[in-house]
């Protein structure tokens, strides 16, 4: 064999395709993805898209797609090999020679794969058994549950020295291979090689193609000399080059969800079950910058979570000196601060989702978290202070390597050390001599947008000095007569009445573009499937729809004769009346993007509007129908505000839903005079 799969492997994580494509096509930035003009056609407007997250480009205009390798072969009319030669030295990689040696450490690692994934086998099978009941009630006190126990493919590690060896020498496994695999200890000082893994609760750990490459054990026995221990370095694993989760978080990263960082397996797993798919973990290590690498490729800007306390704070700043010399522009990092003594996991089993979102809804930037660390609790009351101070700022923004980014750096930084600096009044003093929390320090963690919006039991204070006019108008708005729970807006939302005989316009746009652009399922299927829809003849459309696009045959041809042959199968089916009332609903012709023949960047883009508007239209129904409840029960001035407040922001919402109708220049809407 030439090209080894981990070689291919290897240029393909150093290379991204809009690099590679980059060299032959400019390329402009388009959401998750890149676009520009094809190589292979003569056009004027792009059609050509690439996606580093699916390693991948796509001609429309010419029907051609494929991998890096695939574009040099068309671009340079080279062979296979030549294309690898050429991109590895693109990389600055050498070519591997091909030798017997080569092909038998091939199939070596081929062997090993088959020997881990034996072993998970008899973990998750040991698990269930009799044998495992122990760690089934060490899982279920940490609130994982068998469903999710599969899922992530645990298992238990029997407390016998040699469990796993004669399992594993029973179905033929040489003992050389159990110890190279890192399954066994094994050693010139070790007569007879035993189990690596004793009365522990294993979690297989897989590389980005979902294989399994090594186990992270957790101790039953609280005397155990290590409470988490690992696979050892093998052919297979090398932990600063991977992630817990990854292969499962890269999916879930390229159907939209952002890449969060914690510490460990429970609370990878924890993040996961409430509804954050893209959690991953270091293997027992600091983040390394190849694991920093591999987020990139995932998202512009993962989030880094840590524990509030300092341990966290520090490996926050850790984190942060990483990631300085290697920013790009559009690639940096958000940090998260855990409310202190709490991991994710003890937060999502007290606060659940919602407590989860209020950490990540309070993430703040790498450069914010740098300039902190800089000035936290530190004196600035003579020159020279100052001038030290900003040596340090100037030598940080210096290590930014990219030019652009380092410019906008210094910048930032440099504003930064003027407000600090600047002079509070006629005395000439300086504002700041020393910084504390609202200048350096970590703040108690808090979300702010929440903290805007009064909830019940909560009161509008003193700041501002508008709290007492405040509360004498709601008493006098209370006195008027008895409030009525249930105000006209949420009777007639889908929380109370369940549906309604009208369907709404924004369902029959959301229907209409599935409709007309059946390849949106192809990457937002299961966000398709998990919308809140209100009238019961949408849910039937969405329904037919989706066991329409199941068929093969839908798969295929350009994206209109997808969309005749769904429209044909829907008709088939029963649907003809029902889709003409969603096209009777809606009322404009101006939302371009959900038209037949609409450009591929205003389908995504309305899409992505009209399906983030439609989240907050049920979030803010949903709060509006706890405000109205609360003043219910509690006629205070700050549930009344609450309840002014939600009704504002449905109000601004009804409005910003013409927003849809800005999209669809590359459909060809005629440019409006300004």
């Amino acid at each position: 064999m030439r090209f080894t799969p981990q070689f291919l492997d290897e240029l393909r994580a150093r290379l991204p395709v809009s690099e590679v494509v980059g060299r032959r096509v400019k390329l402009k930035k388009a959401g998750r993805e890149f676009k520009g003009l094809s190589p292979f056609q003569q056009e004027k407007t792009p059609s050509f898209f690439v996606n580093d997250q699916k390693q991948a480009w796509f001609d429309f205009s010419s029907g051609r797609n494929g991998n890096i390798f695939d574009f040099v072969m068309h671009t340079e009319g080279c062979s296979f090999p030549e294309a690898v030669e050429r991109l590895a030295a693109m990389a600055g990689l050498a070519i591997p020679q091909s030798s017997p040696d080569a092909d038998r450490k091939e199939q070596r690692r081929k062997t090993l794969h088959d020997v881990m994934e034996l072993a998970t086998t008899f973990f998750a099978e040991t698990l269930a058994s009799k044998n495992g009941a122990k760690a089934r009630g060490y899982l279920a006190d940490r609130g994982i549950d068998p469903t999710t126990q599969l899922k992530f493919r645990m298992g238990y590690a029997p407390p016998e020295r040699f469990a796993l060896k004669e399992h594993l020498g029973k179905a033929g496994v040489p003992v050389e291979d159990m110890v190279e695999a890192g399954l066994l200890i094994g050693g010139d000082d070790i007569p007879v090689p035993y189990d690596r893994f004793r009365d522990r609760v294993m979690f297989p750990i897989t590389d980005m193609r979902g294989r399994v490459i090594a186990f992270g054990g957790r101790a039953l026995d609280k005397d155990a000399p290590a409470k988490y221990l690992n696979s050892p370095e093998t052919p297979l694993f090398h932990k600063g080059d991977n992630l817990y989760n990854i292969a499962a978080a890269r999916q879930a990263a390229h159907e939209g969800a952002t890449p969060i960082v914690v510490e460990g397996y429970v609370d990878v797993i924890a993040m996961v079950t409430s509804g954050f798919p893209a959690a991953v973990a270091p293997l027992g290590t600091a983040l390394t910058e190849n694991q920093l690498a591999l987020l990139w490729r995932m998202a512009d800007e993962p989030i880094l979570c840590f524990d509030g306390d300092r341990a966290g704070q520090k490996a926050a700043f850790r984190a942060a000196d990483l990631a300085l010399p290697h920013l790009k522009p559009g690639k940096s990092l958000r940090f998260a601060l855990l409310p202190e003594g709490q991991d994710p996991d003890d937060l999502a089993r007290s606060g659940g989702r919602a407590a989860i979102e209020e950490v990540v809804a309070a993430t703040r930037p790498l450069a914010e978290i740098i300039w902190q660390r800089e000035v936290e609790g530190g004196t600035y009351a003579t020159p020279e202070q100052r001038a030290a101070l900003e040596a340090r700022i100037n030598e940080l923004a210096q290590s930014v390597r990219d030019e652009v980014v380092r410019k906008y750096y210094r910048q930032d930084l440099q504003e930064r050390l003027q407000r600090l600096f600047q002079p509070a009044g006629a005395d000439g003093g300086y504002r700041s001599h020393r910084a504390g929390p609202g200048q350096g320090g970590f703040p108690r963690q808090r979300n702010e947008s929440a903290s805007r919006f009064p909830r019940p039991g909560t009161g509008f204070g003193g700041r501002g000095g508008n709290g007492r006019g405040f509360a004498q108008a709601g008493a006098a708005a209370f006195r008027q007569g008895p409030y009525q729970p249930a105000s006209a807006q949420l009777a007639a939302s889908p929380l109370v009445r369940g549906q309604r005989s009208v369907l709404s316009r924004r369902e029959a746009l959301i229907l209409l573009m599935l409709i007309n652009h059946p390849w949106l399922l192809h990457d937002h299927l299961e966000e398709v499937a998990a919308l809140e829809l209100a009238h019961p003849q949408a849910h039937r459309l969405r329904a037919a729809i989706i066991a329409a696009w199941a068929g093969d045959h839908h798969h295929s041809g350009e994206p209109d004769e997808q969309s005749e042959k769904l429209r044909a199968d829907l008709v088939k089916a029963g649907f003809s009346e029902l889709l003409q009332r969603v096209e009777r609903s809606i009322t404009t012709a101006a939302v371009w993007g959900a038209q037949a023949g609409a450009a591929i960047d205003d389908v995504l883009a309305t899409w992505k509007q009209l399906v983030a508007l439609h989240h907050q239209w049920h979030s803010l129904l949903r709060e509006l129908r706890d405000a109205e409840l609360a003043l219910g029960q509690d006629a205070t001035e700050s549930n009344y505000g609450w309840l002014r407040d939600v009704k504002t922001r449905l109000a601004a919402m009804e409005g910003t839903e013409a927003l849809i109708e800005g999209f669809g220049e590359l459909s060809g809407r005629a440019q409006k005079g300004m």
